[in-house]
């Protein structure tokens, strides 16, 4: 278990001393953001625990995380698709949330608008980059719905 209680405000406080981040909010939640893409925000879906930061992150690299350390990352199938973590913050360690954030940080800043908002994944082991992988959404688009990843539609 974390030796420090971490809220959001430790995130906040680590993230927002990364070139480029600022605060904002996705789905009413606290979030923090590159260039407007998601970094990293509270999760409020249903089927995330309470107390959970969601964040942005490369598939292989989540599914590492998780097999390494299930108690502290996890998913849920709203999440499966996206290349977000799921991170109990009752049980990570400061300088094990630096770390995720940067890498947060690398993975967001690496992508252009356009690739982050159409981003999904097909298989445990396929990364996909579609035109139009929302159906009905006509041409993809940098918005909170596909960019937010926190709430409750993507």
């Amino acid at each position: 278990m974390a030796s420090k209680k971490i809220s959001f405000d430790t995130v906040r406080k680590i993230g927002l001393a990364l070139p480029g981040v600022e605060e904002g909010t996705t789905y009413r939640s606290p979030a923090l953001k590159v260039r407007g893409q998601l970094l990293a925000c509270l999760a409020i879906h249903r089927s995330a625990e309470p107390g959970t930061l969601a964040v942005r992150i490369d598939f292989a690299r989540r599914d590492e995380m998780i097999a390494a350390d299930p108690d502290t990352y996890y998913l849920t199938d709203h999440y499966v698709d996206y290349p977000i973590v799921l991170v109990r913050l009752s049980r990570i360690h400061v300088a094990a949330l630096r770390d995720l954030l940067g890498s947060a940080w690398r993975f967001v800043s690496e992508q252009s608008p356009v690739e982050a908002s159409v981003e999904r994944r097909t298989s445990p082991s396929n990364l996909v980059r579609t035109a139009f992988p929302f159906s009905g959404m006509g041409s993809p688009q940098v918005s909170e719905n596909t960019a937010g990843h926190c709430g409750h539609r993507l």
